[in-house]
């Protein structure tokens, strides 16, 4: 929040569930916060009566029926919503888009996925797609439905008016836009309410001059204490005015729809995203084999890394050489999970390096580090052991109730170090306090001489330790500052001695002789995999990433301003102007395709520079140059779609520098085409023509 407030050199006021604002202690932090509290639907779910099912899931798949059911009460009103019960960690949900009859409504969207459909109809004919294999609309026999639950409509004309009053104000809104937190590896379909105040806000206000910045908040232990993370800040997002103008005129659905896909590539752009737990799994433990250079990335790079990575394996995972990778790759996380050790301490196996004496050498040097480092930590242990043990079973029992809460979850992994931090913040004071009560009024009681002064041991009487000239006072506020510095010295040392323990397995397994040699296999092995990761990752990076290797001519294209969004028509098949969301709605964002070549989302970025990531010999075959130039995200610069450059040419002869000079000349002449083209469809001449020369003083 200091950061954020320092740099946005102004207040942020946050969104929050109008449900967690009701909790007593964080209801009372987020009004000190200035938090503007959102009622949402999913917070008023509750079982509905009756049993759901789709008569005709082809013809009409939209409309639902019911046995049992009543419609027309209070429960069920126009754009509510209809939730199923959870199926594979899915909880399918749609909008209610007219209430027909009591045992009849029809829904705004249908449900789309195999397992809504087996719900709704008990066929087992559904294919991933969502298709039926047999053609007929008769259900499965003897099927009588399914229970759902139902969520109210919320009209959220308040919130806006507050938030437009607080942009027109030159105000900050910070906004989680997926709808809440979860523990999913890649993001949930975002909200429409980000697009709508920033489109309503500038819809009142032109000149208000509103810009969507994306943050990406990246853990790497989201559940344990002191974990660490990475926080990314990505370019600003402009609206463009022909979006504005669409929403006010009355075309919300492009509008909104083209702008929020401009914030999910954004959001995509400084998140670590995985279609799903296993792929993020693998492309990890890729990430650990691809490590030629043996040095340790800072954590931006491992994010950045990561990223790329997912983005290769997403386009390349039918490759033979991927697939037979990818077995390689998981044979070994099963490795080393029998064996007990991770990936870092495969080393010990390398018997050439280590030998015998050097491990037990280790082994017993660092047994005797711990168990110095035990003997600092257990008195602070024994002082803040009850704090550890409350927000460890409050943690685990609030986990569990909002996963049984929630739609989205699946573990409840994420609220799990929140309520241990806030557990803490209210535990640890009153611990405090309590054992500065105890000093204080046992130095008391002994100076007066009370009957249990002298039936102690010395080493408990207080004017053992404290003087008697020293005031109460004194005492009380040394007590509280010794209090606080040794339980912090103990958090700190135990780290350190937590690390120690975990490094002992693989100094006991090369010890072992039963163990020794697998250990030395799997460092074998390791190395292995490590090349082949490796040849694939430099064969197939400048084909997804073309500043992959051709950094020295091929710029980051994505530092010279903001992103600009474009309006973009939506389908009029899928949506009517009946059924345009007056409020916030779920939309679903079309996951972006993974083509060799950028894009055309004007000056959308794919994150495919992270801070001139190239620069980094680690994602480089050839070592850094100092030497730069310019290309466009838009096509026509060098190592795009229309100027390609093989990653590994080289330029040892006058004939290379020759075809070389051709093709930047021809990528220039390109350039201005595509320029003057998109000046004349923007007619924003110029914006192009200051941006230009931005760019050459800012060079």
């Amino acid at each position: 929040m200091r950061l954020l407030k320092s740099e946005a050199k102004r207040r942020i006021y946050w969104l929050v569930a109008e449900s967690s604002t009701k909790r007593a202690f964080i209801g009372t932090m987020s009004k000190a916060m200035g938090s503007l509290p959102v009622a949402r639907a999913l917070d008023f779910l509750k079982r509905a009566e009756g049993k759901i099912y789709l008569p005709d899931p082809i013809s009409d798949p939209t409309l639902l029926r019911g046995i049992s059911t009543n419609f027309e009460s209070s429960k069920f009103q126009k754009g509510g919503l209809i939730v199923l019960p959870q199926v594979k960690k899915q909880t399918p949900s749609t909008e209610i888009g007219e209430i027909i009859g009591p045992t009849e409504i029809r829904l705004k969207k249908p449900f789309k996925t195999p397992e809504a459909l087996h719900l709704l109809t008990g066929r087992d004919d559904i294919n991933e797609d969502g298709k039926f294999a047999n053609g007929t609309a008769n259900g499965s026999i003897n099927f009588e439905g399914t229970t759902f639950k139902v969520a109210p409509h919320v009209d959220q004309s308040r919130v806006y008016d507050t938030v437009f009053e607080v942009l027109k104000a030159e105000g900050c809104i910070g906004i989680f836009p997926e709808g809440g937190s979860h523990d999913r590896p890649d993001l949930l379909p975002l909200k429409a309410g980000v697009a709508i105040m920033a489109l309503g806000a500038l819809a009142a206000d032109p000149d208000c001059g509103v810009k969507i910045i994306p943050i990406g908040m990246n853990y790497f232990h989201p559940h344990k204490f002191r974990s660490r993370a990475v926080i990314e800040f990505g370019h600003p997002i402009e609206v463009h005015p022909d979006q504005v103008e669409a929403y006010k005129n009355g075309d919300r659905r492009s509008a909104v729809g083209s702008l929020l896909e401009t914030v999910y590539q954004g959001l995509v752009a400084v998140t670590q995203t995985s279609p799903d737990y296993d792929t993020l799994m693998l492309v990890q433990a890729a990430r650990r084999l691809y490590n030629p250079t043996g040095k340790k990335l800072p954590l931006p790079l491992v994010v950045e890394l990561n990223r790329r990575l997912v983005k290769g394996y997403t386009q390349y995972k039918d490759d033979p050489r991927i697939v037979s990778l990818k077995q390689s790759v998981t044979k070994y996380n099963a490795d080393l999970r029998k064996l007990g050790v991770r990936d870092h301490q495969v080393e010990w196996g390398d018997t050439n390096k280590r030998s015998w004496l050097l491990v037990l050498g280790t082994l017993i040097y660092r047994l005797g580090n711990l168990f110095f480092l035990a003997i600092g930590t257990l008195p602070g242990l024994a002082m803040f052991w009850p704090v550890f043990v409350a927000t460890k079973l409050y943690s685990r029992k609030k986990s569990k109730q909002a996963l049984a809460a929630s739609t989205v979850k699946l573990a409840g992994r994420d609220v799990v170090s929140t309520w241990k931090l806030l557990m803490a913040l209210a535990l640890t004071p009153a611990l405090y306090a309590y054992y500065t009560a105890i000093i204080t009024y046992w130095t008391y009681y002994n100076r007066e001489g009370g009957f249990y002064t002298y039936s102690v041991p010395w080493w408990m009487r207080a004017h053992t330790f404290i003087p008697d000239w020293i005031p109460l006072w004194l005492v009380a506020v040394l007590s509280l500052i010794v209090c606080t510095a040794v339980t912090f010295a103990a958090l700190r040392i135990g780290e350190v001695g937590m690390d120690i323990v975990k490094s002992l397995p693989p100094l006991i397994i090369a010890l072992n002789p039963r163990s020794s040699n697998r250990l030395a296999m799997l460092h074998d092995r390791r190395a292995e995999l490590s090349k082949q990761v490796t040849d694939i990752i430099n064969e197939l990076g400048p084909e997804v990433f073309p500043d992959f290797d051709a950094e020295r001519i091929v710029a980051d294209p994505f530092k010279e301003g903001a992103y600009q969004s474009h309006l973009k028509p939506s389908d009029p098949n899928a949506f009517t102007q009946d059924t345009e969301p007056k409020t916030p709605t779920e939309i679903e964002v079309e996951e972006p395709s993974t083509p060799a070549t950028p894009t055309s989302y004007g000056r959308l970025p794919r994150n495919e520079s992270f801070g001139n990531i190239g620069s980094f010999g680690f994602f480089a075959t050839r070592p850094p140059s100092g030497s730069h130039s310019r290309s466009s995200s838009a096509g026509g610069a060098l190592g795009s779609e229309s100027m390609p450059i093989k990653a590994f040419s080289t330029l040892d002869t006058q004939g290379s520098f020759d075809e070389v000079t051709k093709k930047i000349r021809g990528a220039m002449k390109e350039r201005g085409k595509e320029r003057r083209r998109r000046t004349l469809e923007n007619g924003t001449s110029g914006e192009t023509e200051e941006s230009e020369d931005e760019g050459k003083k800012a060079r």
